[in-house]
């Protein structure tokens, strides 16, 4: 019988705040930025809120993982050095590395996961990482079904971390230059402006528009809450969770939901089990729609479709609530079934296209009196993208992680000793030198109800055995005392026996699978251009950061405009009324040039130069 294969959770922290929550809430793993150099400048965190996370998160066997992933310039290798060494002393479990120069540094024998900035699409670059010595592979969130299947096959010892929920990236990750080109702001060093959310025209040739001021690039949200089957069955071992800038109450309630949905997936599927310990208790419902999105897809899961795309506005929607019925001096009636809370706030698509929203003063069953009353019409679609009463829920304790322990209370010849064996099988044992004295009446409810006292700590009673020669007499103080110090010292063994992987780089450089490097390769430094020689690449262009190509392209789109109008030739059999090439022509007037590239089902974003 094969050994069930341990499926990851992996949820975001933007701090330690939201690190302890992602624990709480039932992740399996967490990733958090690093001090410096990762993928999201502005969520960089310092060693001692990682250390207090990894000391809080492994009493649970939750890993902690660090984003190191942006690329490097030569005069910053030797401080991500010590950075890297100073990780591994507080005892994280691996490094989220984009950059291969930091293959080349003295590295401590740290496992190393590729990022998905490394653009992984393909059973060759992961078989290449892999044979490189990376544990995790982070792949492209572009792929299909079959494709991750197929990588899975070609690599069947490889762990796989698919992105399963959160915000997409319209450019292939680590393939998007165009923030870079227009604000000097590269999302290869985390600092991403965020132009895929902004408005365009889109022209032809002819200079005709074809839409007018519409997010164009701005893709729904990732939600594969109903796929984690499939996605298992496919091969993946971690199942991410977009969202290190999001704030505690997105990470409580996306965490929880996607526990439930795993646990639940885990009770009849017993090839899957979790990837940590620790019974995870919600006094709350979570519900996906009321954390921030803007709408959901499946992204390519299944091939190409329509769903992906919200041109009309790249902020939150929310959950629909209903249409507007009724409209009159200072109130308006909502058809649904869906109950509103006073300061609610509700959002709607006007006439426009524009996004418009208003706050909810009081709430009279279906009858809203906002505070200041919206232009809107009869029969116009409702969401709430802020639910007062469950917002005010999240605020509070809203999970404990308890882990079950056996506690045994016997005798040794000078005394007592209580011992208490966790749910991992791990045990602590201490023995006390306390009289016998015999007591006036029965103790084992007392004694009992004394041991089952762990409230705030991390430990739950699922059994209390006694093994007692008689009715001694032991106080509840004393009792106590010794409760707190086994517990004390099962914390010390679950902290010093926590599973850490060590990794190191394999000495024996693999082929890479081309000879040739392009701007798209990310090459900053000497030492990733020494990696990638040492592995037979013969000609090595700089990132585009160091040395922006004429005429380069910025942006590679799986998400395809032309398919998006239903003009595709290839799987549409469409054609436009419309002269090529087009263009994105943005607020400031700045003209994005589109290529269609159908052999590899791509579009590509240029910018257009005089």
């Amino acid at each position: 019988m094969m050994k069930p294969r341990k499926i990851e959770l992996l949820a975001p922290a933007r701090n330690l705040e939201c690190g302890r929550a992602a624990v709480d809430h039932g992740a399996d793993a967490v990733y958090i930025g690093a001090p410096r150099f990762g993928a999201r400048a502005a969520a960089g965190n310092t060693l001692e809120d990682i250390a207090a996370l990894v000391d809080y998160a492994h009493l649970f066997r939750v890993r902690i993982y660090v984003t190191v992933n942006t690329i490097l310039r030569d005069e910053e290798l030797a401080e991500t050095q010590e950075m890297i060494w100073e990780l591994y002393r507080i005892g994280v479990d691996a490094l989220i590395v984009q950059d291969m120069g930091i293959l080349k540094l003295d590295l401590p024998p740290i496992p190393l996961h590729a990022s998905t900035q490394m653009d992984n699409r393909t059973p060759e670059k992961v078989r290449f990482l892999a044979d490189t010595g990376f544990r995790q592979v982070v792949l492209a969130r572009e792929l299909e079904l079959g494709e991750i299947r197929r990588i899975h096959e070609e690599c069947p010892d490889v762990p796989l971390e698919v992105f399963v929920h959160g915000a997409l990236c319209v450019s292939y990750s680590g393939q998007c230059y165009v923030s870079q080109a227009c604000f000097g702001r590269s999302a290869n060093r985390g600092e991403c402006a965020q132009f895929c959310r902004l408005a365009f025209d889109m022209e032809d040739a002819d200079g005709r528009k074809i839409v007018r001021d519409k997010h164009l690039l701005s893709l729904k949200d990732l939600n594969q809450s109903d796929r984690l089957e499939e996605l298992l069955d496919a091969g993946a071992t971690s199942l991410k969770i977009e969202g290190r800038l999001k704030d505690v109450a997105y990470v409580k309630n996306v965490t929880a939901a996607y526990r439930r949905k795993l646990d639940e997936l885990f009770s009849r599927r017993k090839e899957y089990v979790r990837a940590s310990s620790g019974e995870v208790r919600l006094d709350f419902r979570p519900q996906l729609d009321k954390s921030f999105s803007r709408g959901f897809t499946h992204y390519f899961l299944d091939g190409r479709n329509m769903d992906i795309f919200s041109f009309d506005t790249p902020k939150s929607l929310g959950e629909e609530m209903g249409t507007v019925k009724e409209v009159r001096g200072n109130w308006l009636t909502v058809a649904g079934v869906k109950p509103f809370n006073n300061g609610d706030g509700l959002c709607f698509i006007d006439e426009r296209g524009k996004l418009q929203g208003f706050r909810v003063n009081r709430a009279e069953g279906n009858r809203l009196y906002p505070q200041e009353m919206p232009r809107i019409k009869p029969r116009t679609v409702l969401f709430r993208n802020y639910d007062q009463a469950f917002d005010k829920a999240l605020s509070h304790k809203t999970a404990e992680r308890r882990i079950r322990v056996d506690i045994e209370l016997g005798e040794c010849p000078f005394g007592f000793m209580l011992g208490m064996t966790d749910e991992d099988g791990l045990r602590a044992v201490l023995s006390f030198d306390y009289p016998k004295e015999p007591a006036r009446t029965p103790q084992a409810d007392n004694l009992r109800r004394q041991l089952d006292k762990l409230g705030n700590t991390p430990f739950e009673p699922s059994a209390i055995r006694l093994s007692l020669s008689g009715e001694w007499f032991i106080p509840a103080s004393v009792l106590t005392d010794w409760r707190r110090r086994v517990v004390d010292k099962l914390l010390q063994v679950r902290r010093m026996t926590c599973p850490r992987e060590t990794a190191r780089i394999s000495r024996r450089p693999v082929p890479f699978p081309v000879q040739e490097l392009t701007y798209l390769g990310n090459v900053m430094n000497g030492q990733a251009e020494q990696f990638y020689r040492e592995r037979g690449v013969l000609r090595i262009a700089p990132a585009f950061e160091k040395r922006p190509p004429k005429d380069a392209v910025l942006m590679f789109c799986k998400h395809c405009l032309r398919y998006s109008m239903g003009w595709c030739p290839v799987r549409q059999k469409g054609r436009s009324p419309y002269r090529e090439p087009y263009y994105l022509v943005a607020s400031d007037e700045r003209r994005f040039r589109l290529d269609f590239d159908c052999k590899n089902c791509q579009m590509k974003v240029s910018h257009e130069t005089d």
